[in-house]
């Protein structure tokens, strides 16, 4: 079984927001392929792409169409070949996202599902009959609302845990795992290298549909933890596997809310009869607002305490058993430097190097969001109407307008903190126009003002920039088995300054301390008896660790 995604590094792209070819405002593909000598300079070895299929957009191309098409914004099944021809010539792999838990109710098999309960497609989708005149149960959509719309022509509700346009997959059809095979092998025969699978976690439902456990004053059900790791979810990779991808030299990652790491070992186990990673939520989920009706909502700083007892969790479950996947941030979750760093102008460039240290010198596979390597940070909008993220906007108009348990200048410094939006801001390429990201009028969606102190062209000149600091940790990487396969052991818990670790492999240790305050601190880890490898500063003061100071020291058998 062949393990390169081990030793890999993995760049996300945001195709609407990264590179705009055509001058409609809007990124593509022909724009990615522009700019592979940018990614070949920075070194990774893996790019996944957002999805890029025919879609209505309700939820920027999460609410698939036709998965065999390319949406025509970003181009066409030439373009979609062309760079991925590229991308091999350029010594790197592609992952496309795979989004099967759901569809968008424009693609064919939900509107001929939708017309009665005797079609072919009629068993597609998760249908039941009304209760008492309402909803079969208490589930909630994750984007505001209830997890379920009636029919007139069925007399039912269909199940979406997303929006109202993304119908749920029966996935205890037979027919329907069948056709999400079909199209799997269609990409991996056009010679992808993957997927990214899009809460692969919820395609299992818990039998019999039962309400989920719910707090007095909220006004659904905790739905993803009732939804999360299905009975059958184990059985339906192992097939997925057994029938696609074990016949295939793939890298698979699957996204799973509300796993644990006792849960992941098995999805992820090392014979390779599942998947290779997934993305856990826990480190991006701290932080909460003691509301729960507020949810993800929250501008509280997550403690440091907390964030290591998560990531040395998951590091520690998984040794030997299974296999982390490494991220700060996505398309889903605000910039890491303005969330676990500092975006303040003194600080942010020390601080995104200290973060990227922190996680890229862990065991598992790193994954950067696109502008991470810029030390791009949250565009901090202060009005609704700039929002673009359906999510966003239905959480205020549900917390603000609807519940009124949240003043809307407080509901907007949360949306500040947490809104996908934040990352979803075109790339900062330079300080001309449109930041560089297109010669339109006006990018699809606003820019980050940020972008005439923080672009590549800026980071490219600079040789202490973050890009190259980034450049440096792929290639330590690349370079140490350490790095890459070593074991993992957090040093004082509960110091909540310093972030410090150490790795073991073969007789060699590495020795990591990362200062996550704006503060002068002094710890002795023994680092002085260690050769320096990486810091962010251009020396290196011994037991004295600076504002947010990181720094690595190998030492020897």
């Amino acid at each position: 079984m062949k393990e390169w995604f081990k030793d890999s590094v993995v760049y996300q792209i945001y195709p609407r927001s990264f590179q705009d070819s055509n001058k409609d405002g809007v990124g593509d593909l022909i724009g990615i392929k522009q700019r592979l000598p940018y990614l070949k300079k920075l070194g990774v070895d893996v790019l996944w792409l957002n999805p890029i299929y025919n879609s209505p957009d309700v939820d920027n191309g999460y609410d698939i169409a036709d998965y065999r098409e390319i949406q025509p914004v970003f181009g066409t099944m030439d373009d979609f070949q062309s760079l991925l021809e590229e991308t091999h010539q350029n010594g790197m792999k592609l992952l496309m996202d795979l989004v099967v838990n759901h569809t968008s109710d424009q693609h064919k098999w939900f509107q001929e599902s939708k017309k009665s309960r005797n079609n072919p497609y009629a068993d597609y989708y998760i249908w039941r009959d009304p209760v008492d005149g309402h909803a079969p149960n208490n589930w909630g959509s994750s984007f505001s609302g209830p997890a379920w719309t009636y029919v007139p022509e069925r007399d039912q509700y269909y199940l979406h845990m997303f929006a109202t346009e993304q119908p749920d997959l029966n996935w205890e059809n037979p027919k329907v795992r069948q056709e999400v095979y079909s199209l799997m092998r269609f990409w991996l025969d056009k010679g992808v290298d993957g997927f990214r699978m899009d809460v692969i976690n919820f395609i299992s439902k818990p039998d019999g549909l039962p309400n989920a456990p719910q707090e007095n004053d909220a006004s659904y059900g905790d739905t993803f933890a009732t939804v999360s790791d299905g009975p059958h979810l184990d059985e339906y990779l192992r097939e997925m596997n057994q029938e696609v991808l074990s016949k295939y030299d793939v890298m698979t990652v699957g996204e799973m809310p509300d796993s644990k790491p006792e849960d992941v070992v098995n999805y992820t186990n090392l014979d390779g009869s599942e998947l290779n990673m997934v993305f856990q939520f826990e480190h991006v989920d701290l932080g909460g607002n003691p509301d729960k009706r507020l949810g993800k909502w929250n501008d509280q700083p997550v403690k440091l305490t907390e964030l290591k007892h998560v990531l040395s969790r998951w590091e520690e479950k998984l040794d030997g058993k299974a296999w982390n996947s490494l991220y700060w941030n996505n398309h889903d979750q605000p910039r890491a430097v303005s969330r676990f760093g500092t975006d303040s102008p003194e600080y942010r460039e020390l601080s995104a190097k200290m973060i990227a240290t922190t996680l890229h010198m862990m065991q598992g596979t790193p994954y950067i969001y696109e502008g991470e390597e810029l030390g791009m940070t949250n565009v901090h909008f202060s009005d609704i109407s700039q929002y673009e993220d359906i999510e966003s906007i239905n959480a205020y108009y549900q917390l603000v307008e609807k519940e009124k348990i949240v003043e809307p200048k407080k509901m907007l410094s949360y949306l500040s903190y947490k809104s996908r939006d934040n990352a979803r801001t075109p790339m900062q390429w330079n300080k001309n126009k449109n930041a560089g990201f297109t010669e339109a009028k006006e990018p699809w969606f606003q820019l980050n003002p940020s972008y005439l102190e923080i672009n590549a062209t800026d980071e490219l000149e600079n040789k202490d920039s973050i890009f190259y600091y980034y450049q440096k940790l792929i290639k330590l990487r690349h370079n140490s088995n350490l790095i890459k396969y070593g074991n993992y052991t957090l040093l004082d818990p509960e110091d909540n300054q310093v972030f410090a670790y150490k790795r073991q492999y073969q007789g060699k240790t590495l020795l990591v301390i990362s200062n996550f305050t704006a503060k002068d601190l002094e710890r002795d880890y023994g680092q002085e008896k260690g050769k320096l490898v990486i810091g962010n500063y251009s020396n290196d003061l011994g037991q004295q660790i600076r504002p947010y100071e990181t720094k690595v020291y190998q030492f020897n058998r």
